[in-house]
């Protein structure tokens, strides 16, 4: 194999390597559970506040008819029926404010139906 072909793969294989985040973000060691309930129009709590880094469980409740739960910025979308709750974990790895949004149409004030996520950075 010429020397140029090789020290091409392994360039390329090392730049690679750099650029992939290696370890994947990982928690502070905090876990938490937040129960969420959905109700026609809104999330109770209307206002989720986590510290960067910890590790949460959502877990939605519906208290009527079926509601979803997206989380902007997040890979949380989640849907609940009435006595069948939804669960998601994530880390809350990016501080700032995310919209929650009910994701599965509940009625004519739907589009109304919002929370928010608040990150807050480690101090």
């Amino acid at each position: 194999m010429p020397r140029a072909v090789v020290f091409l793969v392994f360039g390329t294989l090392t730049i690679a390597i750099l650029l992939v985040p290696w370890p994947p973000p990982a928690s502070n060691g905090h876990e938490r559970e937040i129960l969420v309930r959905a109700r026609q129009y809104a999330f109770a709590p209307g206002v989720i506040r986590v510290s960067r880094g910890e590790r949460i469980t959502l877990v939605l409740e519906a208290e009527d008819v079926t509601h979803g739960l997206y989380l902007d910025g997040y890979a949380v979308d989640m849907v609940a029926v009435p006595g069948r709750p939804a669960r998601a974990t994530f880390v809350a790895d990016w501080p700032g404010k995310f919209r929650v949004r009910c994701s599965k149409i509940c009625g004519s004030l739907h589009p109304f139906m919002l929370g928010e996520l608040i990150v807050e950075p480690n101090t």
